[in-house]
């Protein structure tokens, strides 16, 4: 029996990815074809960028049960650091690479140290875990900034431009995106360690709080933070325009299966048991601080890509568009979707973009485009009333589901009537 599921399993996984593969030739050809316009191609990859930070938003609210609306500060701070690496390598500045990838990797060396450290006592405080984390984060940036920016970022030029000119931008987009989700997921750990203290609820509020925090310090880049060539509220301009179709629809074939992994894990099942019970998590010996800033951090991670892909798509960037107006538009495509549902966050999220920014633009009245922002409150409403569990409830396609074997039946017992008389004796 393991045999025939597994072999189930493999044919599912070989079906998903074929279908992939079908979808990415034939978008591919589309585009290249120019059957596809400039505004459908902005329209896709908007969709999957978009579909990349709802997943990582299922991840926090529907799989880990963690009310969040701070995935597009996240969003943001992917954006602008991947953007911030691009910008500076184009006019042959190698050090925000240097200090973003090469400071992630320190930063990560002393969290495991911290980490390490922590576990010798017992019950260790939050606000003294918080610091301790956040001296190791100030620590590993000023060092690369303070001493090794100037000699790893002339290596790391020389290095690079000993390649073609083709390939040595594709590694540069590739590191820039590495690091805006790393950057992502740092601020979401240190920013995780206190705030999933707090209830469902409050810590909903705080997380609002700090997508409006963000939006406020990008306004402010070149005063309060020295950002100048991020231009504050007037937009970063001049970011060069990577994003291609291989690099949008394996990104997100990578959270994909990522996702997928993660939940069929224990890791994951500790994730989505602290949804279901806390307490009775808890009881069972289930981390449950640690579960809620994994999760916490995997979705920020996952909103950080998506960031990186959108920036290099639109080539500027402005503060506007991640305001907290912008951060309810994952929530709203999660709840539509299904809450715990992959497949359903997938589909929404490119409804989602295709009907409100393409075709009702298309198609409505002029100086009627506003009115998108009713409709879909209204609908929002109507869907919590008549379906409250979302389009697909808790449907997954069969490469998402989780493969289990069914229950053992109990043999069969024969008796014979000898053997029925010796234990009637």
């Amino acid at each position: 029996m393991p045999e025939k599921i597994k072999a189930l399993f493999r044919k599912s996984s070989v079906q998903f990815l074929s279908s992939g593969l079908l979808l990415f030739i034939i978008v591919q050809i589309l585009l290249g074809t120019g059957l596809l316009n400039n505004f459908w191609k902005g329209i896709i990859f908007w969709g999957a960028a978009i579909t990349m930070v709802a997943l990582g938003l299922n991840l926090i609210y529907g799989f880990n049960g963690q009310f969040s609306l701070g995935q597009y500060g996240f969003y943001a701070i992917g954006a602008y650091t991947a953007a911030d690496i691009t910008y500076r390598w184009t006019h042959q500045d190698p050090s925000g690479l240097v200090v973003v990838l090469f400071g992630a990797l320190l930063t990560l060396i002393l969290y495991i140290g911290v980490a390490q450290l922590l576990k010798r006592f017992y019950r260790v405080n939050v606000m003294t875990q918080f610091t301790f984390y956040v001296l190791a984060t100030v620590i590993a940036f000023a060092f690369m900034v303070l001493v090794l920016v100037q000699p790893l970022g002339t290596v790391t030029w020389r290095v690079l431009n000993v390649l073609p000119v083709a390939i040595s931008q594709q590694v540069v987009f590739f590191v820039a995106l590495i690091g805006g989700a790393a950057m992502a997921g740092i601020i979401s750990f240190l920013f995780g360690i206190p705030v999933l203290e707090l209830g469902s609820d409050y810590f909903g509020i705080s997380t609002l709080g700090f997508t409006i925090i963000v939006k406020v310090l990008l306004d402010n880049t070149d005063t309060i933070l020295p950002f100048p060539e991020m231009k504050g509220a007037r937009g970063m301009i001049g970011i060069p325009a990577w994003t291609t179709w291989p690099w949008v629809f394996f990104s997100l074939l990578f959270i994909v299966v990522v996702m997928r992994n993660i939940l069929h894990s224990s890791v994951g099942r500790a994730i989505v048991s602290v949804r279901e019970d806390e307490r009775a998590a808890e009881l069972v010996g289930i981390d449950v601080a640690n579960s809620k800033v994994l999760a916490f951090v995997i979705g920020s991670v996952f909103a950080g890509l998506a960031g990186g892909i959108r920036a290099h798509d639109l080539a500027f960037l402005h503060p506007q568009s991640f305001n907290f107006i912008q951060s309810f538009n994952p929530l709203i495509i999660v709840v539509f979707g299904g809450l715990s549902s992959m497949t359903g966050t997938l589909i929404t999220g490119f409804i989602w973009i295709v009907l409100l920014e393409g075709i009702l633009r298309l198609y409505l009245p002029a100086g009627f485009e506003t009115w998108r922002f009713v409709v879909y409150p209204l609908v929002l409403l109507v869907m919590m009333l008549l379906r409250p569990e979302g389009l697909f409830g808790r449907y997954e396609m069969p490469f998402l589901r989780q493969v289990t074997a069914p229950a053992h039946k109990p043999a069969e017992v024969i008796t014979t009537a000898s053997e029925t008389e010796e234990v009637g004796a």
